[in-house]
């Protein structure tokens, strides 16, 4: 069993930055963020998955969130600029093993997952 622990998120207005992190109790083959805002299902954010030394991201989010991790390949830093409403969500870390390429954006290939933190943005 691996447990996600998730730390930052917040508010703010529009074009505001804000960053959230996790931290897995153990390594795994790649780790990375979903959102789920209200009455919306839950889409794909950004992974990392190791072997590809690289992070992957949504449209929605490519060139205003950036990825990182740490050394240890277990604590991610999901950095978030230019913020817009619509990136309004409850976010939740996720963590799996053995993920085939053609599942990364597919939350259900993921076995981990934390408990999800705010980040809301008004304009």
């Amino acid at each position: 069993q691996v447990h996600l622990v998730e730390s930052g998120g917040g508010s703010g207005h529009t074009g505001a930055s804000l960053r959230v992190s996790c931290t897995a109790s153990r390594r795994t083959d790649a780790m990375g963020w979903f959102r789920q805002a209200p009455g919306k299902e839950r889409e794909f954010v950004t992974v990392f998955r190791w072997r590809d030394g690289r992070p992957y991201y949504a449209d929605s989010v490519k060139g205003r969130f950036t990825l990182s991790r740490d050394n240890a390949k277990t604590t991610v830093y999901l950095q978030m600029d230019s913020l817009l409403p619509e990136d309004t969500a409850v976010y939740c870390c996720a963590a799996g093993m053995d993920l085939i390429t053609s599942t990364l954006t597919n939350g259900a290939a993921y076995a981990y997952w934390g408990q999800g933190t705010q980040v809301t943005v008004s304009s």
